[in-house]
C-alpha cells in the first residue's frame, strides 16, 4: 500500500513539475506580438512589454489564469513602458495581473482608461492592476467624460498605483454594480497614492465613486484602505459611496478640497482615517453623512475648518420619500471614538436644509427630514482657541443622542446636550506635525457602550480597546510617529511626484521676433523680460507652460497687436498659466488680449494680470466653452476702450459647470468697456456645487456697460460666492450694477454708486434643475 501511495505521489509531483516547465515568459515589442502572446497564454505565463513608448494601443487582456498561477502582463522595467496616444487597457477573464505601466501623453478612445471587462459579456474577476501610473491622461474636451479606472465583476484590485491630474468630467475611479455579476464584488482599492486632481469647476469630479444612485440599494462590499489622497480637489466629494456595505479605512486625506460622502446607499464603515487641513483653507472637508446605518469611528481630524458640506462632520437633512438620486434621511448612524483638533464648528447637523427656498423649488426638492436615531458618543474635541459654536444646527438636532463626549474649549461656554458633551482641561501630545493627541481625559469620563459598540475593538493606531478603553480615536498617546505623509508608503515604488524647485531664469528679449522663441525655450516658471519700447506683433503668442512676461526695468514695454479678427495676443493653451506684469497692450479693436483655445483644452489654463494698461481690444479675456482656469486675477491695471471685458459665460448647459473657480479683480480701473464687463456664469440648481468665487474690490468702473443687453454691469448669475467691496461705479448706463443671490454667499459693502443703477439682492434665484 505504501508503495502505491509513493508511486501516486511521484506521478503527481512529476505532473506538477511538467506544468511548471511549460510556463512561458515571453517578451513582446509591438501590439501584434502582444495580442498573439495573450491569445496563447496559459496559467502562470508572464508577458513582458518591451521598454519604450507604446502609442495608440488598445490592449485587450482576455485570458484565464489560476489563483496560484495568474497570468501577468508587466513592463520590462517598471516605469519604462509608456502607454501614450489614443490607448486603453481592458481585462476579461480570471486571475490576471498588470504591472509597471505608465499611461501619459494621451487619452482613452473609450469611456475608460482601464476597465475590468472587455464588454458586457466578458467580465474580469480576481484581477489586479498594481505598481502602475496614470498622469494627465485626459480627453481633449472637458465635457467628454470618462473614468480612468472602472471596476466590474468581483474580487478585483487596484493597488500601489499613482493616479493624478484628471481635468475632464467623470470620477477618476468608479465601481460599477450594474448586473448580478458585479454586486457583492469585494473589490479592493488599497495602498495607492491619489495625487492632485485639480478643481473641475462643477460636478462629476470625484476621485472615487462607488456605484451610482440607480444601483444604490445594491450590496458592494468594496474596501478603500491605506491610500493617500493628496490635493484631490475635483469637487465637493472626494469619495462618493453610493452602494451598501463599503469600508473606508486607514486612509489619509491631506489638504484635499472635499469630503468622504455617503451620498447614497447604506451601512458604510468609515474607520481610522486621517483628515489633515491647514486651518486656513475652508474647502478642506471631512465626512458628510446621508442615508442609513453608517459607522464613523476612530477618525482623526486636524485643522479642518470647512462649513456646511465641508465641515469636519456634516450630517445632512434628507428629502421625505426621496427618489434614488436625491437625499435620503439620515437614520441609525453611529459617530464614535473620533478626535477633532482645532476644527472649527466640527459637528454640523441639518446641513443642506433648504426650507427657505420652497417658493422657487418643487416640493420634491425640499430637504426637511432631520437626522433621527443617530448617536454621537465618546468623541474628543480640542481647541487652542475656544469655539462658541461647537455644534451648528442648521435644522434641529433633536433626533441625535449625545453621550460621553469630551471638549477642551478653553473655557468658552457651549451647549452640552443634556450632559452628553462635557468640558475638560486637556493637553496635546505632539506625535508629528499633523498628529497631536489630546491627553488628560478625566477618569470620571467613561465610554458610552451602545448597541454593538463592543465591535469597535481597536483604536486609530490598531491598539486593542479590550482592557483600557478610552474616549477619542487614540487610547494611548505613547506611540511612534506613523509617518502618514511618507509618500514612499503609497503608490508605485518607481514613481515620485516630488518636483525639484528651480530658481526662475530670466530671458531678456529685444526683438519682437524673439518673443515666441524665448517662450518656447523657457522652462516652467521662467520669466520673459521685454526691453522698454514698442513691439509690433501680428501673430498670437502661444502659452503652453507656466510663464511670466514683464517689462525689464521700471518702465513699461508696449505690445501693439495687429493680428486677425477674433484672434488673441496671448493664446492660452492647456497647461498655459500666464502672468503678465507691467506691460502696455493695445489691440486693433477686433482682436482679443487673452483667450483660451476654442476646443481641445485638455488641461487648465491660468491668468494673472498686474500693473498693466490694456486697450482697444474686442475682448479683454475670452474663455470658450469647456475651458477652465483655477484662478484668474486682474490687479492694479487699467482697461479702456474695449468692446467686451471678461467673458466667462459659455458654460450654458446648466449642469453646474463654470469657467473659473476664482475670479479676482482688485484695484483696477475700467473705462468705456461697452459690454460683458464681467460676465461669469454658473447655471443649474445643484446643491453640491459650492463655487465659483468672484471678488471685486477697490476698483472703479466708469462709462461702462452702454451696450449691455440685460442692463447689468457685473453679471455673475449662479455664482455661489460673490464679494463686491469698496468700489466706485460712475456714469455706467445700466439698470443694475449687480444682482446678488441672497440665499448664497453673495455680499456687497462700502460701494459708491453714481448714476449707475443699483445693487439689488434677490433671496432665491429661479434656476433650472439639474436632475
Amino acid at each position: 500500500m505504501k508503495k502505491i501511495i509513493f508511486i501516486l505521489s511521484l506521478v503527481l509531483l512529476l505532473a506538477n513539475c511538467k506544468q511548471q516547465v511549460q510556463i512561458n515568459s515571453v517578451k513582446v515589442t509591438n501590439i501584434d506580438e502582444l495580442n498573439t502572446a495573450i491569445e496563447n497564454s496559459k496559467a502562470g505565463d508572464h508577458i513582458i512589454l518591451n521598454n519604450g513608448i507604446w502609442k495608440d494601443v488598445e490592449i485587450k487582456f482576455l485570458a484565464q489564469g489560476a489563483k496560484e498561477n495568474p497570468i501577468t502582463l508587466s513592463a520590462e522595467t517598471p516605469g519604462k513602458v509608456f502607454i501614450e496616444g489614443i490607448s486603453n487597457l481592458a481585462f476579461g477573464g480570471d486571475y490576471l495581473v498588470v504591472s509597471g505601466l505608465h499611461f501619459r501623453n494621451g487619452y482613452s478612445p473609450s469611456e475608460n482608461v482601464i476597465a475590468f471587462r472587455i464588454d458586457e459579456n466578458m467580465i474580469a474577476n480576481n484581477c489586479k492592476v498594481t505598481n502602475c501610473v496614470i498622469t494627465d491622461f485626459n480627453k481633449l474636451q472637458r465635457d467628454n467624460d470618462d473614468l480612468w479606472v472602472q471596476f466590474y465583476g468581483r474580487h478585483n484590485q487596484l493597488d500601489h498605483c499613482y493616479i493624478a491630474g484628471k481635468t475632464n468630467g467623470g470620477p477618476t475611479i468608479r465601481v460599477d454594480l450594474k448586473g448580478n455579476q458585479s454586486i457583492r464584488n469585494y473589490h479592493k482599492i488599497v495602498n495607492n497614492h491619489f495625487g492632485p486632481r485639480p478643481r473641475k469647476g462643477g460636478a462629476r469630479g470625484e476621485t472615487i465613486q462607488l456605484g451610482s444612485s440607480f444601483t444604490s440599494m445594491s450590496p458592494s462590499h468594496t474596501t478603500i484602505a491605506n491610500n493617500l489622497f493628496e490635493a484631490c480637489n475635483g469637487e465637493v466629494e472626494i469619495i462618493s459611496s453610493k452602494t451598501n456595505f463599503n469600508e473606508i479605512k486607514n486612509n489619509v486625506f491631506y489638504k484635499s478640497e472635499g469630503s468622504v460622502v455617503t451620498r447614497h446607499g447604506n451601512y458604510a464603515m468609515i474607520d481610522g482615517n486621517y483628515f489633515i487641513g491647514d486651518g486656513i483653507n475652508e474647502n478642506y472637508g471631512g465626512i458628510r453623512i446621508v442615508n442609513t446605518g453608517h459607522w464613523i469611528v476612530n477618525n482623526y481630524f486636524y485643522n479642518i475648518i470647512g462649513e456646511n458640506f465641508r465641515s469636519p462632520l456634516a450630517v445632512m437633512n434628507g428629502i421625505p420619500k426621496s427618489p434614488l438620486n436625491r437625499y435620503n434621511q439620515v437614520t441609525d448612524v453611529v459617530v464614535a471614538y473620533n478626535t477633532y483638533v482645532n476644527c472649527r464648528s466640527p459637528w454640523q447637523f441639518g446641513v443642506g436644509t433648504n426650507i427657505a427656498q420652497k417658493d422657487v423649488l418643487p416640493l420634491s426638492e425640499i430637504r426637511s427630514a432631520r437626522p433621527i436615531r443617530t448617536i454621537v458618543a465618546n468623541n474628543i474635541i480640542y481647541n487652542d482657541n475656544g469655539d462658541k459654536f461647537l455644534v451648528i444646527e442648521h435644522d434641529k438636532a433633536d433626533g441625535v443622542l449625545f453621550k460621553s463626549n469630551v471638549i477642551d474649549n478653553k473655557g468658552v461656554a457651549f451647549k452640552n446636550y443634556d450632559g452628553g458633551v462635557q468640558a475638560a482641561s486637556l493637553q496635546l501630545k505632539n506625535i508629528s506635525e499633523s498628529i497631536k493627541i489630546p491627553t488628560g481625559i478625566p477618569d470620571t469620563v467613561k465610554p458610552y457602550i451602545g448597541f454593538d459598540f463592543k465591535t469597535i475593538t481597536e483604536d486609530l493606531f490598531g491598539n486593542s480597546r479590550a482592557n483600557n478603553n478610552r474616549v477619542g480615536a487614540v487610547i494611548n498617546a505613547d506611540v511612534e510617529n506613523p509617518n502618514i505623509l511618507d509618500k514612499s508608503k503609497y503608490g508605485a515604488d518607481w514613481f515620485s511626484n516630488e518636483i525639484e524647485v528651480k530658481e526662475p531664469v530670466t530671458h531678456v528679449v529685444n526683438r519682437v521676433e524673439d518673443i515666441q522663441t524665448k517662450i518656447n525655450e523657457a522652462n516652467n516658471g521662467d520669466i520673459i523680460a521685454l526691453k522698454e519700447g514698442v513691439f509690433i506683433l501680428n501673430k498670437s503668442l502661444v502659452i503652453n507652460k507656466t510663464i511670466t512676461i514683464q517689462t525689464q526695468g521700471d518702465g513699461k514695454a508696449q505690445i501693439n497687436f495687429s493680428g486677425d479678427d477674433n484672434t488673441p495676443l496671448f493664446e492660452l493653451n492647456p497647461k498655459g498659466k500666464l502672468t503678465v506684469n507691467n506691460l502696455i497692450l493695445k489691440g486693433n479693436t477686433s482682436n482679443y488680449a487673452f483667450a483660451s483655445l476654442k476646443e481641445n483644452m485638455s488641461n487648465h489654463f491660468g491668468l494673472t494680470v498686474s500693473g498693466c494698461e490694456i486697450s482697444n481690444f474686442n475682448y479683454i479675456l475670452k474663455a470658450y466653452k469647456q475651458t477652465f482656469s483655477e484662478r484668474i486675477t486682474f490687479e492694479s491695471s487699467l482697461f479702456y476702450d474695449c468692446e467686451n471685458g471678461i467673458e466667462l459665460s459659455e458654460e450654458t448647459n446648466d449642469k453646474g459647470d463654470y469657467n473659473t473657480e476664482y475670479l479676482t479683480i482688485n484695484n483696477c480701473n475700467f473705462n468705456n468697456v461697452k459690454q460683458n464687463v464681467v460676465d461669469y456664469y454658473r447655471g443649474g440648481y445643484d446643491e453640491s456645487t459650492i463655487g465659483g468665487n468672484l471678488l471685486v474690490t477697490n476698483s472703479t468702473f466708469t462709462n461702462c456697460g452702454a451696450k449691455e443687453k440685460n442692463k447689468r454691469l457685473l453679471n455673475h448669475n449662479g455664482i455661489v460666492n460673490v464679494n463686491i467691496n469698496n468700489n466706485t461705479f460712475k456714469n455706467n448706463k445700466v439698470k443694475f450694477v449687480s444682482i446678488l443671490w441672497g440665499a448664497k454667499n453673495n455680499v456687497e459693502s462700502e460701494n459708491t454708486i453714481v448714476n449707475s443703477g443699483q445693487i439689488k439682492t434677490e433671496e432665491n434665484l429661479v434656476m433650472t434643475l439639474m436632475y
